[in-house]
């Protein structure tokens, strides 16, 4: 990224140019552009899709799909921070950002990031108490504490990020997102303590299930961070630094409602009530009867 004087005469003001992927040719800006505009929608699509759900939904209105939705709020605002403008690079050649803009762009980026990174131990810490302490649950997670926790990790986009916005340290924000997943860590080893005291085998495998899709969440999210820090840190070309940034900026936001929803067979079905609700209604559909055993249709054709 160069920086250029704003005009040759005195205009002092300073702007950023995105040199975007420097060596991919403009012949495949276009193609580029198309995948990325996929990526965006299907990171639209699918976390609001999970909104609608969540709210529509009363048997999701629990602790853990609360703070589900939350998530998904994140991960819409924090790639409508930086991708459209790089559509409109792709498509447009609109290379220019202003100070002012990007510097506001760069604040919300790391703040929307820092406060998923604080959502998800808030989320491990949700899992902690049902898990280690079921009969404590009802008065540990009520309405309030909920709110309370989710707001808190909402503020840290306003106080965290200010220090590697100030100093355009990335190496400031990755010192902040891994401090969450010391305590993500943390609330683990106490789960898998917990779980490992459990003598049935199918109590144990129910308490995993409820974990699994946290925890690929968290490997996602802590991968993606991986890759951009390995290559902004390694002596490797340009291009591999900003594919690196690409993938922690996209590739938790993409993956996260394919997790929730092909893992978690209640947000999987309030999905589908709300896309095919004709089908979930009509249990008569020739289509729906193949699900159905056929010993049941026949008996409660007899009862009627």
């Amino acid at each position: 990224m160069e920086t250029t004087p704003c005009n040759g005469s005195g205009d002092s003001s300073v702007i950023f140019y995105l040199m975007g992927i420097p060596s991919l040719p403009k012949s495949l800006f276009l193609p580029i552009f198309f995948i990325f505009l996929l990526l965006y929608l299907l990171i639209l699509v699918g976390n609001a899709l999970i909104l609608v759900a969540v709210v529509a939904e009363p048997s999701l209105h629990k602790p853990m799909y609360f703070f589900l939705i939350n998530l998904s709020a994140l991960d819409i605002l924090s790639t409508t921070t930086t991708v459209p403008k790089m559509l409109s690079l792709f498509l447009l050649g609109d290379h220019f950002l202003s100070f002012p803009t990007c510097f506001l762009q760069m604040y919300l980026f790391h703040g929307l990031n820092c406060s998923e990174a604080f959502l998800l131990v808030v989320m491990a810490y949700d899992r902690y108490v049902a898990i280690c302490r079921p009969l404590h649950y009802p008065v540990h997670m009520t309405p309030q504490t909920n709110a309370a926790l989710a707001a808190s990790a909402w503020l840290t986009a306003l106080l965290l990020p200010i220090p590697a916005v100030a100093l355009m340290g990335f190496c400031i924000a990755m010192v902040v997102s891994f401090f969450p997943l010391l305590l993500v860590l943390l609330s683990y080893a106490h789960i898998l303590a917990s779980v490992l005291r459990i003598n049935s085998r199918e109590g144990r495998s129910k308490a995993f299930s409820t974990c699994s899709s946290h925890l690929l969440v968290v490997g996602t999210y802590y991968s993606s961070i991986a890759v951009a820090y390995v290559a902004y840190r390694a002596d490797l070309p340009l291009d591999f630094h900003i594919m690196g940034n690409v993938a922690y900026a996209i590739l938790t936001p993409v993956l996260n409602p394919l997790i929730y929803t092909l893992r978690n067979k209640d947000v999987k079905a309030a999905i589908t009530k709300i896309a095919c609700p004709q089908e979930t209604k009509d249990t008569g559909n020739p289509r729906l009867r193949g699900a159905i055993p056929s010993s049941l249709i026949n008996t409660t054709a007899q009862s009627k």
